[in-house]
């Protein structure tokens, strides 16, 4: 016999003779281990995708992307509260401007109407929207959300009353009164209104109740300027110094979502 054809004869046989070079994509980047265990390389424990090649290497566990959404909006309205209430200690050149702004604005409309509209930020009708609201939260298994929208009400008294407290800024038709920076009526109306919306928004549609309680704030907040009972800054001042209580809301609101979907 030839030494061709012993070639062919012994080279199907894989246990004896020299190694046989193989040829592929697959085996050229795959490692191989004698024991027939995984190797200890990221590429080596990824198992096949769907079309039969590896899958991808899971991603590095992080904090969400979308955490960072509210916090940038919490800042911002921490560092424009700031500036509000610096302006009103010195005084600055804001106040100015809030000003007259006021005095363009102030009783342009019967005062019949705009004592109605302030008195929806009133705590004995805004109030009642959000206990409800959170009691029928809280039966549908929003209780996460319920609880965090009612400690939001009860922490803006905490945070508007010394701030009106250091501030003591007159009032734009009672200049001998102190105590109307920021505005309280328009924290409640926020907080209670938007509060409520978002507890019921998961079962009542997904923009309306938001919708509707920024129209009954924002009733609000107009009421107060055009009766005179606050300057436009004090509104603002209230709508920054809540926003960032409200993301909280929504935050819990949605975690509980998550958990029960």
């Amino acid at each position: 016999m030839s030494e061709k054809a012993r070639s062919r004869a012994t080279g199907s046989d894989t246990g004896t003779g020299l190694p046989q070079r193989r040829t592929g994509r697959a085996f050229a980047h795959t490692p191989h281990r004698s024991d027939g265990r995984p190797p200890q390389t990221p590429r080596g424990v990824r198992r096949p995708g769907p079309g039969g090649r590896l899958g991808t290497i899971p991603p590095v566990p992080g904090r969400p992307a979308t955490s960072r959404g509210p916090l940038a909006v919490s800042a911002l309205c921490a560092l424009l509260l700031a500036l509000a209430t610096w302006q009103v200690l010195l005084p600055g050149p804001l106040l100015s401007a809030d000003a007259r702004l006021s005095r363009a604005l102030v009783r342009t409309v019967p005062d019949a109407v705009t004592e109605r509209l302030s008195d929806l930020g009133n705590v004995p009708v805004a109030l009642p929207v959000l206990l409800l609201a959170a009691a029928y939260a809280a039966l549908r298994g929003n209780r996460r959300g319920a609880a965090a929208a009612v400690a939001a009400m009860a922490v803006v008294p905490a945070l508007v009353v010394p701030l009106k407290v250091w501030t003591a800024r007159p009032g734009p038709l009672e200049p001998w009164a102190a105590g109307y920076f920021p505005s309280g009526h328009t924290a409640t109306a926020f907080v209670a209104y938007t509060g409520a919306a978002l507890l019921l928004r998961p079962y009542a549609g997904r923009r309306w109740p938001v919708a509707a309680a920024l129209v009954l704030t924002g009733a609000t907040a107009a009421g107060l300027v055009l009766r005179g009972f606050h300057w436009p800054l004090d509104v603002l001042a209230s709508l920054l110094l809540c926003t960032p209580l409200l993301l909280v809301v929504s935050r819990c609101c949605r975690s509980t979502r998550r958990s029960s979907g």
